[in-house]
């Protein structure tokens, strides 16, 4: 039995024109292996393929080229179990209106031929926090109860892997803090995460190892920590004792900005120039420093600067 949870090899979509339009290829020779027991990200600006993946792996897009495994299975092979062993909270919130939570929750289970003696509904109620809205029907349920609701029909019939889609998407603070928790108990249970987020801070603290889609491409994989790596930039933050002066030579790669309460940030490239040189060179100008410390990049830096490049190659 293979180590990886997901196994895409040489994976396109190519979705038909409508009337005149040419045809869209959303996904371009795919490869990617996730590990089990990860959590993993999966990144991209709007656009970029992530739901098309998504929609693939859950068996509800049909792809036009390549091989995907779920849990070992072939979907091609395979169709029911790798179905079965993956569970997806999508973004659009897809309830029923005229069911209650107990009730799309065992609903959702018989789908997936669950037995009513093997059912968990209970259970799932009071871990997603609507154990005692068990009853009520779901249009009349806040827009943070219905999302809970999403994540619990995706765990229903107990799969290895989940997929949250954009899960946190216009939600508050404790819902978010909720589902976090949730998540990460479940990855302690030895589930798979694979996520997809706007929030780039989250998928900083949240996943292991992250890959970044533009345009249909891979543009790169790898763990969190040594894609952060990959930025060159630091900023180096300066407060002053008083006043500094208005014309502050520094060394040529780097960048000074001026923030609020007198503060100097200088950006440098950590290949180009030392912290010692930008603070020898401050010291040159008659700054008296009464506190220094270092920023490091963070994953919204990598993010965006492999989106631009990619975009730049493509123009």
């Amino acid at each position: 039995m293979t180590d990886n949870a997901i196994e895409i090899s040489g994976l396109s979509k190519t979705y038909a024109g409508a009337g005149s339009e040419p045809p869209k290829q959303a996904l371009k020779n795919i490869d990617l292996t996730i590990p089990r027991g990860s959590i993993f990200g999966l990144l991209g600006p709007n656009g970029a393929g992530k739901s098309t993946l998504i929609n693939i792996l859950a068996g509800l897009v049909v792809k036009s080229e390549g091989s995907v495994k779920i849990w070992g299975f072939d979907q091609d092979v395979n169709p029911r179990q790798s179905r079965a062993a993956i569970g997806v909270m999508p973004q659009e919130l897809n309830l029923d209106p005229f069911f209650t939570p107990r009730g799309s929750l065992d609903v959702q289970a018989g789908l997936y031929g669950v037995p009513r003696s093997e059912r968990r509904t209970d259970e799932i109620l009071d871990m997603i926090g609507l154990a005692d809205k068990g009853e009520a029907y779901a249009r009349n349920l806040s827009g943070g109860m219905r999302r809970r609701l999403l994540l619990g029909k995706a765990l229903v019939h107990s799969p290895r892997i989940l997929v949250l889609d954009e899960p946190t998407a216009g939600v508050d603070i404790e819902l978010r803090q909720m589902l976090w928790r949730n998540v990460r108990k479940l990855n302690e249970d030895g589930m798979t995460i694979i996520l997809t987020t706007h929030y780039l801070e989250e998928a900083e603290e949240m996943c292991d190892e992250i890959a970044i889609i533009n345009q249909g491409e891979m543009l790169i994989r790898d763990t969190t920590a040594r894609l952060i790596s990959l930025i060159d930039t630091k900023t180096l933050v300066i407060k002053p004792d008083d006043t500094p002066p208005a014309d502050i030579p520094l060394p040529p790669d780097a960048e000074l900005e001026r923030r609020s309460g007198g503060i100097l940030a200088i950006n440098y490239a950590k290949t180009k120039t030392s912290p010692g040189d930008i603070l020898a060179a401050l010291r040159d100008a008659g700054v008296t420093i009464a506190d220094v410390s270092i920023e490091e990049p963070h994953l919204e830096d990598v993010f965006l600067d492999l989106t631009r490049n990619a975009q730049t190659r493509a123009a």
